[in-house]
């Protein structure tokens, strides 16, 4: 591509005015000519579309899974339950994930922080990829962003003017925090340490989501949100980068998507399973914390002589709001809407494509769009799209066209992008893992606390509506210890409260809290520390057990071939288990993250040596 191309797709990535698409060759959906697209795999491909010479966004103009989704942040007793510590101890296997790399795809990280740096203060972040710097030098076989290296990255530190040489920030701290629980490095003086704290990093610093897909999806401007196609790519140059390293890769994912089918055929979830499958390769994702937000329903048993009423309460001052329902093949199913007042939208037949209709006293506009999509299970999707809903009871009407089992899925979007309360009043908190975490080859990652064993009410439940166990394990994920960014970091809670003034007083930060819940804030100017709550949490904690797992399988001789499926059967086999509870089970998969007990199952099974 020339200079002068590159140039102009640099700019359609950022342009709200090109559509991105996700091209899966697999999928039979060919890229059409465009000068702009950027490779992910040999079966995905990103392309860019100048959006004044084409079809307007929606379901029907274009394949359902081409379009991007939006995902959000899903925000030392934790070492210590999770067997951790003891592979930590020279005593034990002295696994620190020496020679490993871990990546992250999430908010940036704070680079000057003590925690990225070796004892002699220079960085331990491989690179680094800016992906919101839109006059960057993007990383080679990419045209957009900034890439810092190694290199840059240490002159930085060095330098009185650190932002002059490497100005990346992680205005929100969601990335630094993921990062150094996964493998931020020791601190005695702090009483902290990651799970793999001499690992190297590789970061990438997420861009939001344009404009126009933010009003597709009616997320609220003030919402942290990303595209799936993003974090895609941003997953390609985590492996590439890795290759070119020539080390084992741990890939953490701290972000998740509620749209979808929830079976894995997603194209962030397929790449997981492309990825993860690969030699030397592990992926770790969340489950994230959605069980308890009332934004699944779940329908069986029905026949084509029964209707099923799925009631939606609907607050005041929701702008719009947009949801999914999923039947399985061979099931076929249609929809009517009734409104608060009870005008009727008489529905969709099965084969109706698209349908708008306006209700007269609500003046509320609602578009049905009645697809087909998927390449594995041919799954149908209804999708319902209300703009300035009326507040009150919404009631949709689902009917089978043809029934075998009469089941069907609906689900709402995530909490965080959406303004104003939308729920079933019905709901079902299973089937509530978020996209990428269906991803079979992916280990996915729910939360408990590690103080008292109790789950994080808010983790997502399984399973796959596909039927497959998920979450494999769950990990501590509760009040859990870790970095901020340090003070002067603008835009960020450490400059609200330096010694608690402006958190009551107090110091513990308790007025303060983001995408996943508690969180505070302490520590001195040079590295400061705090706690967070959330299933990206336990994902990053995970993360860094699996980094210690690379160190004794690949590094030192024992089981050469790991790779994600590998690092999640190991860590189903010797998770924790109550021996009054059935395994698996929707709410904690095989158990609790035990990887001291899931190289010892090796030992007795005798799938390695010691």
């Amino acid at each position: 591509m020339e200079q002068h191309e590159l140039n102009l797709c640099c700019q359609a990535v950022y342009s709200d005015n090109y559509y991105d698409f996700i091209i899966d060759y697999k999928g039979g959906y060919p890229r059409e000519d465009t000068a702009c697209f950027q490779q992910v795999s040999e079966r995905f491909d990103i392309a860019y579309y100048d959006s004044s010479g084409i079809p307007e966004m929606n379901a029907q103009n274009y394949p359902y899974s081409i379009i991007p989704k939006c995902f959000a942040l899903m925000d030392q007793t934790a070492l210590e339950v999770s067997g951790i510590l003891r592979l930590q101890n020279p005593a034990g296997l002295d696994l620190l994930g020496q020679g490993i790399i871990v990546g992250f795809l999430d908010t940036g990280i704070d680079y000057t922080h003590p925690a990225f740096r070796n004892t002699d203060g220079t960085t331990r972040i491989a690179a680094l990829w800016d992906q919101t710097a839109e006059n960057g030098n993007p990383p080679e076989g990419f045209v957009y962003g900034a890439y810092y290296d190694e290199g840059m990255i240490n002159e930085a530190l060095a330098s009185d003017e650190p932002d002059a040489i490497v100005p990346e920030r992680d205005e929100n701290g969601h990335g630094t925090f993921l990062a150094g629980a996964a493998c931020g490095g020791s601190d005695p003086a702090m009483d902290f340490s990651g799970a793999a704290p001499l690992s190297q990093l590789l970061v990438v610093k997420c861009k939001q989501a344009k404009q126009y897909l933010r009003d597709y999806y009616f997320v609220p401007d003030e919402a942290e949100c990303y595209q799936e196609n993003d974090l895609m790519l941003a997953m390609a140059w985590l492996n590439r980068m890795a290759q070119r390293l020539q080390k084992p890769l741990i890939i953490c994912i701290g972000m998740g998507s509620a749209t979808g089918s929830h079976a894995g055929e997603d194209a962030i979830s397929a790449l997981c399973d492309e990825i993860g499958r690969l030699r030397q390769r592990g992926i770790v994702t969340c489950a994230g914390n959605e069980a308890n937000a009332r934004h699944h329903y779940f329908g069986s048993g029905l026949n084509e002589n029964q209707t099923d009423r799925i009631e939606i309460s609907v607050g005041d001052r929701v702008p719009g709001f947009y949801l999914e329902c999923w039947a399985a093949a061979p099931e076929i199913f249609r929809v009517s809407v009734l409104s608060p007042t009870g005008e009727r939208f008489r529905g969709t037949g099965a084969f109706a494509g698209r349908q708008s209709h306006i209700f007269l006293f609500e003046k509320t506009t609602l578009t049905v769009d009645s697809v087909f999509t998927g390449t594995g299970l041919g799954s149908q999707l209804i999708l319902l799209r209300f703009s300035a809903p009326y507040a009150g009871i919404w009631t949709l009407e689902l009917m089978p066209v043809l029934a075998i089992e009469g089941t069907f899925h609906c689900w709402l979007p995530l909490t965080t992008l959406m303004r104003g309360e939308v729920f079933f009043l019905r709901p079902d908190p299973d089937v509530t893992i978020l996209s990428p975490g269906m991803s079979t080859a992916a280990v996915t990652v729910g939360a408990y606390q590690a103080v008292g064993g109790g789950v994080y009410p808010d983790s997502g439940r399984g399973y796959s509506m596909a039927g497959t166990v998920k979450p494999d394990v769950l990990a501590p994920g509760v009040q859990v210890y870790g970095p901020e960014p340090g003070v002067g970091m603008p835009g960020t809670e450490t400059d609200r409260n330096i010694s608690g003034m402006e958190a009551g007083g107090d110091g513990t930060g308790a007025d303060l809290s983001e995408t996943e819940t508690d969180r505070d804030i302490f520590g001195m100017d040079t590295g400061r520390y705090g706690t967070r709550s959330g299933t990206s949490v336990s994902a990053a904690v995970t993360a860094g057990a699996c980094a210690q797992i690379f160190q004794w399988g690949i590094l030192e001789q024992n089981l050469t071939w790991l790779n994600s499926t590998h690092l999640t059967n190991i860590l189903t086999r010797g998770a924790d288990r109550d021996s009054d509870r059935a395994y698996p089970n929707r709410v904690y998969g095989y158990g609790l993250l035990d990887v001291y007990g899931a190289l010892d199952a090796l030992r007795i099974t005798g799938g390695g040596r010691f």
